[in-house]
This record gives C-alpha cells, sequence and structure tokens, in this order.
C-alpha cells in the first residue's frame, strides 16, 4: 500500500446519510448532500444516494462534472456563486445554483435561453454571518428582478452561517429567511418552493425545536462524512465518526531534545515558533506536511502520542508515552477534523481507498 492514504468506509458514511435523510425528513426538511468535502467520488457519492438522498451540490464545476460523467443523474446544484467566466458549463452541468449577483443571474438567464434550458436560481440571503448573500432590505427588489427573467426559475431562498464570520444559527436569523419569502409571495402572487436555511451547523436548531417556521432544506457535508459539527464544536447525535482515518508511514525515529538549539527565528511559513522543555522524549517523522493536510485538524487515533508540529513536508510526533513499538516503516492513524478532511482529499500526494 502506498502511504500516506485516507480509508474511506463507505457503509458508514451510508449510514450517516440514511440517519440525517429520515431525520430531516421527518421534520419537512429536505437534505441537499454537499460532496465537496470527498471532491465527489463517486462511490462516496453514490452512497449519499443510496441513503435516500435526492438533491446533491458542489462549489466545484469540475466535481459536478465529473459527477455527469460516473452518470448520476440526480438534481445538482453548483452551491459557489457562478463565475461569469463559467456560465456556460454551468448552464450545461448543473440544474441550479446558489446566486446572490444580479448581473451573474442575467448571464445565466441568457445562457440558459441559447442551450434551452431551464436553470433554477437559489437567491441567497446574508442574515449575518458576512459572507455571500444580498442583504435583506434589498431582496424583494432582487427576486422581482429575478422573475422578470426568461429562462430561470426563481427557486426560493438561501442562508449560509457559521462559515466565514462564526455566526451560529438561531430562530431569530432563520427567522429572516422565512419573513421573506412571506413578502415575496404576497408581492408577486407565487410560491416559494425552497428555503434553504442552512448547513450542518443548523442541525442543532432542529434538535431543540428552534428552527424558524418554513424552512425546508439543509445543505449538508459534514455530519454525513464525518459525523461532526465543527461550528458547534460536536458529534452529531446519531452518527458515526470513524468514517475517514488517514495513515501515515514513520520514516524517522529518533530520540532528541524537545527544546531546538539556536536563536529560534520564523518558520518556513514566516511564523514564530513556540517550543516547551520537556527534556529528552522519542519524536518520529511521518511523511505528511503542511503541502498535504491542515495538520491542526488531525487527531492521533493513539491517545499517547502528541503533534509537535510540522513543515510543508513532515509531520513530527511525540511517541515517548505510545504503547507500540513505533520504529521506521511503522504506521500511524489520525483522525481528522472537516478542515483537515478537505485539505487531504484534495492533496494528489494523499492516496484515497475506500473501504
Amino acid at each position: 500500500m502506498t502511504y500516506p492514504v485516507v480509508e474511506i468506509y463507505i457503509d458508514r458514511i451510508r449510514y450517516n446519510a440514511g440517519c440525517l435523510v429520515d431525520f430531516c425528513s421527518k421534520n419537512g426538511i429536505e437534505v441537499m448532500g454537499i460532496s465537496k468535502g470527498a471532491c465527489a467520488m463517486a462511490p462516496v457519492v453514490k452512497a449519499m444516494l443510496q441513503a435516500g438522498i435526492k438533491k446533491l451540490g458542489d462549489s466545484r464545476l469540475q466535481n459536478i462534472i465529473s459527477m455527469r460523467q460516473n452518470g448520476i443523474n440526480c438534481p445538482i446544484y453548483l452551491i459557489r456563486i457562478p463565475m461569469l467566466s463559467e456560465i456556460d458549463n454551468v448552464v450545461r452541468w448543473a440544474d441550479g445554483s446558489l446566486n446572490s449577483e444580479i448581473d451573474v443571474i442575467k448571464a445565466l438567464s441568457q445562457e440558459s435561453m441559447i442551450q434551452g434550458k431551464k436553470h433554477r436560481v437559489i437567491l441567497m440571503v446574508d442574515v449575518g454571518d458576512l459572507r455571500e448573500g444580498v442583504m435583506p432590505e434589498d431582496v424583494l427588489n432582487v427576486a422581482g428582478m429575478i422573475l422578470e427573467l426568461p429562462g430561470v426559475e426563481f427557486e426560493g431562498l438561501g442562508t449560509n452561517l457559521g462559515c466565514f464570520g462564526g455566526v451560529l444559527p438561531s430562530f431569530e436569523n432563520t427567522k429572516i429567511l422565512a419573513e421573506l419569502a412571506g413578502d415575496i409571495e404576497k408581492r408577486y402572487g407565487i410560491k416559494v418552493q425552497t428555503l434553504s436555511g442552512g448547513n450542518t451547523a443548523t442541525l442543532t436548531l432542529l434538535e431543540k425545536g428552534k428552527l424558524a417556521p418554513g424552512i425546508n432544506q439543509f445543505r449538508i457535508g459534514e455530519a454525513i462524512l464525518l459525523g461532526t459539527d465543527a461550528t458547534n464544536f460536536r458529534r452529531v447525535p446519531g452518527t458515526l465518526q470513524d468514517t475517514m482515518i488517514l495513515k501515515t508511514e514513520v520514516i524517522e525515529v529518533k530520540i532528541k531534545p524537545s527544546y531546538p538549539r539556536g536563536e529560534i527565528g520564523r518558520d518556513a511559513f514566516g511564523n514564530t515558533p513556540t517550543h516547551v522543555d520537556k527534556g529528552p522524549m522519542k519524536r518520529a517523522i511521518v511523511a505528511l506536511g503542511k503541502q498535504d493536510c491542515r495538520i491542526e485538524g488531525l487527531v492521533p487515533v493513539d491517545e499517547n502520542i502528541e503533534i509537535l508540529g510540522g513543515s510543508s513536508d513532515h509531520l513530527l510526533v511525540d511517541v515517548t508515552k505510545s504503547v507500540n513499538n513505533i520504529k521506521v516503516g511503522s504506521i500511524i492513524e489520525f483522525r481528522m477534523s472537516y478542515g483537515a478532511m478537505l485539505s487531504l482529499m484534495t492533496s494528489k500526494y494523499v492516496e484515497k481507498k475506500i473501504v
């Protein structure tokens, strides 16, 4: 086997997807399965569909094209605002997209007419996190402009929380979306089909019965792929966490001091490192670095191993207390956070193995 490798336990991901579909559907919520965390790997996407997910979303057009080429025919949405330079392919490959710029929506309209298609638009609303979205006071006018455009269908409203600003979902900020939908329906005499009220972080509102009435869709990736909720720093109830395991190979083991010798400057990434003198320790290096992974998001499976830090190509760990005989060629395993998963799955230097 080639290392480093992420082992992906498909049955556990399928279980998580089914668990969340069941929970959300009982509360009138549709789950859009978000595939970007696994780079839309066909076995992972198919596991989501087998679990009952009917609609997919991804932030990369390349992933959407890959899914289509792998025979995925369900509705797929581009969940990052489309670039003007990719409009033709957005219409060609995606059934719908999340949008906040009227110029982009006009371009989607024009291209949809050329291709003879109807492209669905979910208008994103910024309710406080300050990432993408129209400000609430502008939503009515923008929705009206979308409704006048040929080739596009105004499907509904969406919002995003907990990603940039760290603003947590609440009854109050999800209620903004529901109230705006009511205003649109009243002014334009239409039915707003979709209120896409958030992501994995919003699940906690549903669990507590504090989600604003009217929200009928969640865009869920992390809870399916890892069973975790990074924004609320928790495990998602009912889900499994050991869905992906990183395996790395040890390339050096030495007894070394814990404190460097010489004047301390900045490291290769421009940071000034800090060190604690713990005396001599058994240190191991595994063949993985910051070019491959967000190492801050790794947790050793062996609780007696501690991550010391890393450089672009090396991850250093303290194995002094490990009961295992760590030597050159040994395999050290890690669990991963959402951020670590994103980087590992994207890296071409890290193998992926379906288990």
